[in-house]
């Protein structure tokens, strides 16, 4: 029983649009194949409460049958006499896949009884889903507690390259921060600082700073109850010594949408009614060379709206830096990823991790459920 991260994009005709995450379990799926196993595959998708027909797993599975170049076989239900008949048909080398984990209750739950029930179908458990190994539910953490449990291929390198940071990465090491939400990032932030030689930070969470700071962010994004963190991160990156570089300037919008009125001011003049959604072009250069220095750059967070063309500018030179810098560089997933494919950097990247919550879960120091259950092992 293999579980895998296939929590993937679909396009409107409801296929798969961005099939990386798929692409990334290949070499396990291969090898297990290859030396004559079973296997079952488990995964969610979406955030469905209950039962929801757009998150059925079917074009997953035949975007996989497509880059095996074997048949997959599909089934519509988790543990039901039906998946255990298809179970028993299986031959050595056959691939099967599950219905949408989470359409089961207990599956975040983490139901000892449907850990059980899952454990029943299979004689080992390999899990390849980093991007999930942050949530102590039943297919993560549960089934591990029934049968021998295993890192696969994909997890052992997201670990392995991850850990790198913590561990004696090559100096100077850089990091740069962004997204919206400041409270994913403050314990990260606080690891960061006692190990980094510089950290920068775009995106909607740099707000939250610079009001920390008491500038004036006009109707920017901000949250008011991680203010008090934010001070408290930067008094220590200040007694640490450690540069924390927040824009100087930012393209700022009167409202949130691609055809709004939109101007670079400085990042201390935001005037209300106006609302930060990029960084500006002083801010890029500044950051610009500050990545042509460092020989480590972990990226997570975009540094603005990069879906939008007028907010876009701050993300594609940041990541067409990082790209070209000749560093080692790990990019924690999520809109990042999405951002190096929209540009055409990704493949100029040293390692992208499939999981942005629990790449920064792993380099703030938090346990991570689907790893720890192996490990006691």
């Amino acid at each position: 029983m293999v579980r895998v991260d296939f929590n993937v994009p679909l396009d409107e005709m409801g296929e798969v649009a961005d099939d990386t995450r798929i692409r990334a379990t290949l070499p396990t799926i291969d090898y297990l194949c290859g030396d004559g196993a079973k296997v079952i595959l488990i995964s969610h998708l979406g955030r469905p409460k209950n039962f929801d027909e757009r998150f059925r797993l079917d074009p997953v599975a035949r975007a996989l049958s497509r880059l095996l170049n074997r048949p997959v076989r599909k089934v519509d239900r988790t543990v039901t006499d039906e998946v255990i008949k298809a179970v028993n048909e299986l031959k050595a080398g056959d691939v099967l896949m599950l219905e949408n984990v989470r359409f089961n209750p207990g599956e975040k739950e983490n139901d000892p009884e449907f850990a059980r029930a899952l454990a029943s179908l299979a004689d080992v458990y390999v899990n390849d889903a980093f991007g999930a190994a942050h949530r102590a539910h039943a297919s993560t953490a549960g089934v591990a507690k029934y049968l021998p449990a295993v890192a696969g291929l994909l997890l052992e390198r997201e670990v392995s390259s991850l850990s790198r940071l913590l561990g004696n990465p090559e100096h100077p090491f850089l990091a740069i921060l962004g997204g919206n939400k400041v409270s994913d990032k403050i314990g990260v932030i606080e690891r960061f600082l006692d190990i980094v030689d510089a950290l920068l930070t775009g995106g909607g969470m740099c707000f939250t700073f610079l009001k920390a700071k008491g500038f004036n962010i006009g109707d920017s994004i901000c949250q008011e109850d991680g203010l008090d963190h934010c001070r408290r991160m930067l008094d220590k990156a200040e007694k640490n010594g450690t540069p924390f570089y927040l824009p100087t300037d930012v393209v700022v919008a009167d409202a949130f949408a691609e055809d709004a009125n939109h101007k670079v001011v400085s990042a201390n003049r935001i005037l209300n009614g106006w609302m930060g959604l990029d960084i500006g072009p002083e801010t890029v250069e500044i950051y610009r060379d500050v990545v042509k220095r460092a020989r480590t750059i972990f990226w997570n967070g975009p540094m603005g709206v990069f879906e939008m063309e007028p907010f876009s500018q701050g993300t594609r030179a940041i990541a067409e830096a990082i790209a070209s810098s000749g560093a080692m560089t790990i990019v924690g997933g999520g809109d990042s990823d999405a951002a190096l494919k929209k540009y055409g950097f990704e493949d100029r990247i040293s390692f992208v991790s499939t999981g942005g919550g629990a790449s920064l879960k792993l380099l703030e120091g938090s346990p991570l459920p689907g790893l720890e259950a192996l490990l006691d092992k």
